[in-house]
């Protein structure tokens, strides 16, 4: 059975590996309110009462919406629960996610975070490196020196990155301790096996974005036989494999729906045999 905590190397927080992304509580698209702010509320609310203790946002959810129904239903937040967000793009008037990685800017989002989250200080805040379709060949050296000093002055704790390549990864280990790294990795988009081994080793936690596959869901004959034999869905043994996959994987899978929460909270008790990690590996 894996381990249901872990501890990123030089931190003092302890994540239950079964976390919640907010993303999807926003409206369409990501951009503004939800059709029904009371249900987000709800699912915030039942993650607590799940056991959850990493949720996963960003002011930019909305822009905004995500962090202030956080606040709404959760404030005054719970010791043990950890709110990662992440900085370095904004939204345009029509919903376009624009990069935006300059030091006025990325110190403008994490006041945007503290003040929509009711906070005075963020545990960790990821840089999200510029890139939609993934990581680009660019230096993140002046955005991770401008979250060292946010940090100096007490508005973070840790810092971590989000839609980096390993390169990136060593530019800013280089210049500080790096808690946790966020990607895009799930069953069928695989690219990062070598650097979450490499995290493995160093104690830093690795965080899959989209893990169910995002706006298009997982959808694979092999991962719907395993699920049928073992009783399960195919997206509870997608998530399952991802805790399965390494020691420093914690999994964000967003939903709006209560019915659904409770299905990926199942999914860390859900154990695959040899027979069903090799089926799952060949995808």
């Amino acid at each position: 059975m894996p381990s249901s905590t872990f501890t990123p190397a030089d931190s003092d927080l302890v994540f239950k590996r079964m976390g919640y992304g907010a993303m999807q509580l926003a409206g369409p698209h990501v951009f503004g309110p939800p059709k029904d702010p009371a249900a987000a509320v709800g699912v915030l609310r039942e993650a607590m009462a799940l056991g959850i203790n990493h949720i996963d946002t960003s002011d930019f959810y909305g822009p905004h919406v995500t962090n202030q129904l956080i606040r709404e239903a959760l404030h005054p937040y719970r010791d043990d629960l950890h709110i990662v967000t992440k900085v370095g793009f904004k939204r345009g008037a029509d919903g376009a996610w624009l990069p935006d990685h300059s030091p006025a800017s990325l110190r403008a989002a994490v006041h945007d975070n503290l003040r929509n989250l009711g906070l005075e200080r963020m545990d960790v805040v990821n840089y999200r490196a510029p890139g939609i379709a993934g990581p680009e060949d660019v230096s993140i050296g002046e955005g991770i020196a401008t979250l060292l000093e946010m940090q100096r002055e007490g508005l973070l704790r840790y810092i971590g990155l989000s839609n980096v390549s390993a390169a990136q990864v060593a530019e800013a280990q280089a210049i500080t301790p790096i808690v946790c790294v966020q990607n895009q990795y799930n069953l069928a988009h695989r690219e990062d096996d070598g650097l979450i081994d490499t995290l493995a080793a160093q104690g830093v936690a690795y965080v899959p974005f989209f893990p169910l596959g995002g706006f298009t869901p997982l959808q694979s004959g092999v991962l719907d036989e395993v699920a049928a034999r073992l009783q399960a869905t195919p997206m509870q043994v997608a998530l399952a494999w991802l805790l399965q996959r390494a020691p420093n994987v914690l999994v964000i899978p967003g939903t709006s729906s209560v019915g659904h929460l409770r299905e990926n909270v199942q999914a860390a008790e859900l154990v695959l045999d040899e027979e069903a990690m090799r089926a799952l590996d060949q995808i």
